[in-house]
């Protein structure tokens, strides 16, 4: 499929598409097609998956331990290959387990949910309740130009008031090539989520939380308690994600002294870049597409936000390593305490409703994560109705200067 085109289904027996228009689109209306059991959260069922996916990463780290025993030596590096992207995989399962921890879809229990989530997240070094405070914002305020915490695109008006410097005019000349792009997508999979998470970028402008007197301001960090992301009644669920990473990072150091310093990166460091390598493409295709707007806050609604969404098609390793967030993410910001486990029949349900505002795509997935990254740059000035539509990269640089 092009990338220049979202994909609508087709409705199965019921609206043509385009019968329902977007002002009949409420939150109540979408929410009513839902079957009531697809609300139900099953604690001994996401446990179960929980259990899981453990004993994959388990059996794969005493596989890994073998691998020095391999005669040839082309054997063992491709072994150490094929164990980095598997338990990459794995790794991102256990990723989003943490995540449905965070919305709160793991069980019905709040207190089982913190605690999973913290220990899950915690050994692939996230911050567990930073990320759930400012993700919970983004799920609140998706596709508001000004109050979205993931992914905001600069407009066009903000690239035209940044100063010019010698930077930004050596990329002015490079920015097509198709090097640069290889490298800029490289430095974005491999570290957009560190950078994120030690410096908020991404985020729009006006996403903070109002702060109380007392609190530093200008501190982006996820990893500050007494940061700017915060207010000061979270400073203490900030701590202990700290001091979950700092436990798993001790642990991960005082192994190094037994084990070496390269068997413990190929055993945790290389799957954990291949884990963030996910989260970050993942996230950044489920809300970013030419065809997908941004709003600002005078035609945003959150029915609009959520629906800013794609769902993409990733087969085997997308349905049963990562618990198809990448297939039905629509639904997930439309009612995020669905469990995945029911996300499917609850998509199912909806997709009459929306007909031509659900939007799926079936392409290649690193494909169109290439063909995005270098298409969706900076969107356009809102127009009378307050949209913001992406630029096309012939007319960005032209419309810049």
């Amino acid at each position: 499929m092009s990338l220049s085109t979202v994909q609508t289904v087709e409705p199965l027996g019921c609206q043509l598409k385009g019968e329902v228009e977007e002002r009949d689109l409420t939150y109540g209306a979408i929410r009513e097609k839902i079957p009531a059991h697809c609300f139900e959260r099953s604690a001994v069922k996401s446990l179960a998956y929980l259990l899981r996916d453990c004993v994959y990463a388990s059996v794969l780290v005493w596989l890994a331990l073998q691998i020095d025993y391999l005669p040839n030596p082309i054997l063992r590096v491709a072994a150490w290959i094929a164990y980095g992207f598997v338990q990459g995989c794995v790794g991102t399962g256990l990723w989003i387990i943490g995540h449905e921890c965070g919305h709160g879809s793991f069980s019905e229990h709040p207190r089982l949910n913190d605690c999973v989530g913290w220990a899950v997240h915690s050994i692939l070094m996230v911050p567990f309740h930073s990320w759930k405070i400012t993700h919970a914002r983004h799920h609140r305020y998706h596709g508001h130009i000004d109050k979205d915490t993931v992914f905001v695109p600069p407009t066009e008006s903000e690239l035209k008031d940044q100063n010019s410097t010698l930077y930004t005019r050596f990329v002015e000349l490079v920015e097509e090539t198709p090097l640069y792009h290889a490298i800029t997508l490289l430095g974005h999979q491999l570290f957009g989520w560190q950078l994120y998470m030690l410096f908020n970028v991404s985020a729009g402008n006006k996403s903070l939380p109002s702060k109380g007197t007392g609190i530093q301001k200008f501190r982006d960090s996820h990893l500050d308690p007494l940061g700017s992301l915060f207010t000061s009644s979270q400073a203490h669920l900030i701590a202990l994600s700290d001091l979950g990473l700092l436990i798993v990072g001790s642990a991960l150091y005082y192994m190094s002294t037994l084990m070496g310093f390269w068997q413990i990166a190929l055993l945790y460091a290389v799957p954990y870049f291949w884990v963030h390598h996910w989260l970050v493409a993942i996230t950044y295709l489920h809300h970013t597409h030419p065809d997908v707007p941004h709003y600002n806050e005078h035609a945003w609604t959150f029915v609009k936000g959520a629906l800013g969404t794609v769902d993409r098609r990733f087969g085997f390793i997308g349905r049963h390593f990562f618990h198809e967030i990448i297939d039905y993410h629509v639904i997930h910001h439309l009612f995020p305490k669905i469990p995945f486990y029911h996300a499917e029949e609850a998509t199912n349900a909806i997709v009459p409703l929306l007909g031509e505002q659900y939007r799926i795509e079936e392409g290649s997935f690193l494909k169109s994560l290439a063909d995005t990254f270098r298409t969706c740059k900076v969107v356009n000035d809102p127009d009378t109705e307050g949209v913001l539509h992406w630029q096309r990269p012939e007319n960005s640089r032209k419309k810049q200067h």
